[in-house]
């Protein structure tokens, strides 16, 4: 059985358009896309379904009818099936996000406040998802490569895996970014004053980040040879270079937490400034 790909529907712009871009998921993995609308309200027990809709039956028809034509506009052909179940939004896509292959959302809902950047579903399912999740913002170049965050940690190995397998399904070139700064360096300072450190011996450290980058990408690179690879590897701010650089990309795709996350902390930092500021879809793979 396929596991298919899921969008949350809600009737909202930013929901339709998390739709067109999650049936054209399935339709390269040719698996079905399930739309899933949540009524709101206290969980059914297990997360059981209510497809009737009960007294919103009408409405959640016709959310449901735009979601699937907007589905059949983005991928002709693609299969729909429709999931209306009892909870709140969150609770419900996290559980759905169990058996999908892929969870596609919009970075606002319908009840997100105009002044927020992006809703509480997508931050939510961005650290308690169980599969990886496209969140959809910006305006992605359709003509872009998909592009990579490495952060060299063994968690953000599965994005590195998950990138290369987009470039492969969009026949795209990947782009994979190491952005090194002075928290990198102070890893390899070594004993002493770590500034002092750095300043003698950066030549090294530029070194041996450059080898942890290539370490990333060895595996992957290996298991889908068809993909171009272009390797960055940049010393400046993390955050404000990967946000510039998403605005040449049709997808960013970053880990969950990088080698400085503290322990405690479900998504990282440059993991949450990619969803609130990327100027494409952003994909966040967990470990």
């Amino acid at each position: 059985m396929s596991h298919p790909v899921i969008a949350g529907v809600d009737g909202s712009a930013s929901s339709l358009d998390a739709v067109g871009v999650a049936a054209g998921e399935a339709a390269l993995r040719n698996v079905p896309l399930r739309l899933v609308h949540a009524l709101g309200g206290p969980a059914r027990p297990g997360g059981s379904e209510d497809r009737s809709g009960g007294d919103h039956e009408p409405l959640v028809g016709d959310t449901l009818d735009r979601a699937a034509a907007e589905a059949e506009k983005a991928a002709p052909g693609v299969r729909v099936e429709r999931s209306v179940v009892t909870g709140g939004a969150t609770e419900v896509l996290e559980s759905e996000t169990r058996s999908a292959a892929l969870a596609v959302v919009g970075g606002r809902g319908l009840n997100g406040f105009s002044e927020l950047l992006l809703g509480s579903t997508a931050v939510h399912l961005a650290a308690h998802g169980h599969c990886p999740l496209v969140v959809v913002r910006g305006r992605p170049d359709p003509s872009g490569p998909v592009v990579l965050a490495v952060d060299g940690s063994p968690a953000g190995q599965a994005a590195v895996e998950f990138a290369f397998a987009e470039a492969a399904l969009r026949k795209a070139p990947l782009v994979a970014v190491h952005v090194w700064n002075t928290w990198n360096e102070r890893a390899y300072a070594g004993p002493g004053d770590p500034l002092a450190a750095v300043v003698a011996d950066i030549d090294r450290i530029r070194e041996a980040e450059g080898d942890l980058l290539e370490e990333a990408l060895t595996q992957a690179r290996a298991a889908h040879p068809e993909v171009e690879v272009e390797t960055r590897l940049v010393q400046a701010r993390v955050r404000n270079t990967l946000i510039e650089t998403s605005r040449e990309a049709r997808l960013m795709v970053a880990g969950t937490r990088g080698r400085g996350g503290f322990t405690g902390l479900l998504l990282g930092s440059v993991s949450q400034a990619l969803l609130h500021h990327a100027h494409c879809p952003v994909a966040v793979v967990r470990g």
